[in-house]
């Protein structure tokens, strides 16, 4: 089974959890050839509701003592760029997309992001999209 693990950390970040568990992220989420994906919500608002098909399975849940155990099961990450969400998703050795949360004032996360990515660790973006 193919999972994709998103993590907010011990944070809310809705627009993550609302971007990632929309119905187009989904589809596009399968047609990459995924059939779970697990979302860490932490102390947000956007509270995806769980479900499972025959192709597909959508976990959510607060918190948990431990992440190594989605980590070690995930074959993606997406997170939000808290160092310490970072840093344990690269010590697994996990492919790694870290969503900068727009809406943080004196964005560090930004900058740990953007050092990251210039030395091949990750890749990084935002919430925002547009449509043409």
């Amino acid at each position: 089974m193919k999972c994709v693990f998103v993590t907010v950390g011990t944070t809310s970040f809705d627009d993550l959890i609302a971007c990632v568990s929309a119905h187009d992220s989904l589809q596009i989420i399968q047609s990459l050839g995924y059939n779970r994906l697990v979302l860490q919500i932490g102390r947000g608002k956007v509270v995806p509701e769980p479900f499972s098909t025959e192709s597909f399975t959508l976990d959510v849940y607060r918190y948990k003592d431990s992440l190594k155990e989605d980590l070690q099961k995930a074959d993606l990450v997406i997170s939000h760029a808290g160092a310490g969400s970072c840093l344990e998703t690269l010590e697994k050795r996990k492919p790694l997309i870290v969503v900068i949360n727009e809406k943080l004032m004196n964005n560090h996360q930004l900058e740990l992001a953007k050092q990251l990515h210039k030395d091949g660790h990750l890749f990084y973006c935002t919430c925002r999209y547009t449509r043409n």
